[in-house]
C-alpha cells in the first residue's frame, strides 16, 4: 500500500446538508409541538452542535435518541452521494492507496446515508462508537492501525474544523473540502494545507499532494 486517504462523511462523500436541517427541524417539531420549518431554523444550524439551536428554538430538554433517530431515518432520505464519490474511491484503491471513513456519525446512521456499493469501497470505516470524536485525533489514528499505514502517508479530507484539528493531531495532512459545510476561509484559518474548491480532478490532486503517485 502506497499511503492512505480518510475522509470525513457528511459534506464531503454525501451532500446531506438539507438532511441534516431537516432532521433538526423535524425534532424541534415534535419536541416542541408546533411546526418548525428548515426556513425556521437560525443561519448556522448546519454547522452549529444540535444542542445550541434546539435551546434557540425554545428546547432545552434532553434529547431522546429515539425521537432523533426517527428524525434522522427519514431526513436522509433526501441526502445524495456525491457523483465523484464512487469513481473517487475505486481509482485510489486501483493506485494501492488505502481509503477509510472517519465520521461522527454512528454505524447505524452510515448505513442510511452510504449504499453498499460505496461500502463496499472503503476499506476501514471509523464512527462515534469506534473513538474518541473528533477534533480528537484517536478515529484517524485508528482507521490508519487498521491499514496498516502510517499518518505521514496519509491525508484526511473534511470540511469542518474540527477535522482539521483532528488530522493535525494525528499528524496526518489535512485537506479541506470546500464544496462541504464550512467556508474555505474557515478551513484555511483551521490549518488545511490547502482547501480544494471542487472535487474536480480529486484523484490525481490528492496522489499529488501527499506524493502518492
Amino acid at each position: 500500500m502506497k499511503g492512505a486517504v480518510l475522509f470525513d462523511l457528511d459534506g464531503v462523500l454525501v451532500d446531506s446538508r438539507h438532511a441534516q436541517l431537516a432532521t433538526l427541524a423535524g425534532f424541534a417539531t415534535s419536541a416542541l409541538g408546533r411546526r418548525v420549518s428548515v426556513a425556521d431554523l437560525p443561519s448556522e444550524a448546519a454547522t452549529t452542535p444540535r444542542e445550541q439551536i434546539l435551546a434557540e428554538l425554545g428546547y432545552t430538554g434532553a434529547i431522546s435518541q429515539d425521537g432523533w433517530d426517527a428524525a434522522t431515518a427519514t431526513a436522509t432520505l433526501t441526502a445524495d452521494v456525491f457523483p465523484f464519490v464512487s469513481d473517487t474511491l475505486a481509482a485510489l484503491r486501483a493506485s494501492d492507496v488505502g481509503t477509510g471513513l472517519v465520521t461522527l456519525r454512528s454505524r447505524q446512521r452510515v448505513g442510511w446515508l452510504l449504499p453498499p456499493a460505496v461500502l463496499d469501497l472503503l476499506d476501514v470505516v471509523v464512527c462515534y462508537e469506534d473513538a474518541t470524536p473528533k477534533p480528537a485525533p484517536d478515529g484517524l489514528l485508528l482507521a490508519l492501525d487498521k491499514l496498516g499505514a502510517s499518518p505521514t502517508s496519509a491525508v484526511f479530507v473534511g470540511d469542518m474544523e474540527s477535522d482539521m484539528h483532528a488530522a493535525q493531531a494525528a499528524g496526518v495532512t489535512p485537506i479541506g473540502a470546500g464544496w462541504g459545510f464550512s467556508s474555505p476561509a474557515a478551513l484555511t484559518r483551521a490549518g488545511a494545507t490547502v482547501v480544494l474548491p471542487r472535487a474536480d480532478d480529486l484523484v490525481d490532486t490528492l496522489l499529488s499532494l501527499t506524493s502518492l503517485e
